[in-house]
């Protein structure tokens, strides 16, 4: 599957990256293709909510933090971690209609 999906780092997940038109797949590898995504799909959820934890601490430290310097990256690393999260509800809600074609 590794030529139909890439890791995006950011996201800390695998995203698809079809280059040909989805009926020029055969029926297998569109198959193929639906199961592993579906697998990443379903593994989204954990991600998102291990990154909810994350801005938690960092919360938590910015409540306690005094210096100002260090509060502005601790809400420059929330408002990134925050970012990531709607990214991926965006990946898990866009794409739920391939999974809806898994179940046809």
């Amino acid at each position: 599957m590794k030529e139909y999906f890439t890791y995006n780092e950011r996201l800390g997940i695998e995203l698809p990256i079809i280059d040909l038109e989805w009926d020029d797949l055969s029926h297998e590898v569109q198959e193929a293709i639906l199961l592993y995504w579906e697998n990443i799909r379903g593994a989204i959820p954990d991600r998102i909510v291990l990154l909810e934890k994350t801005i938690n601490r960092k919360q938590e430290q910015l409540n306690d933090e005094g210096d100002f310097q260090i509060s502005c990256q601790l809400n420059s690393e929330i408002a990134e971690l925050a970012s990531i999260i709607n990214d991926l509800w965006l990946w898990f809600r866009l794409n739920q209609n391939i999974s809806e074609k898994m179940h046809q």
